[in-house]
């Protein structure tokens, strides 16, 4: 359950990053939204592994 969850916000930051990039804001903004992305996907899979 906190996989979808996880890959839903992963999605949502995504979409935020690339919304800033259209909107010419600062690189830092787009890095961070984009490595708060990949961090939620990492975390989704770490969840999936068995044992956890």
């Amino acid at each position: 359950m906190w996989s979808i969850v996880l890959m839903g916000l992963a999605g949502l930051l995504v979409g935020g990053a690339l919304s800033f990039r259209q909107q010419h804001k600062p690189l830092w903004t787009q890095i961070g939204f984009y490595t708060l992305a990949g961090m939620s996907l990492l975390a989704a899979y770490l969840l999936t592994l068995p044992g956890s």
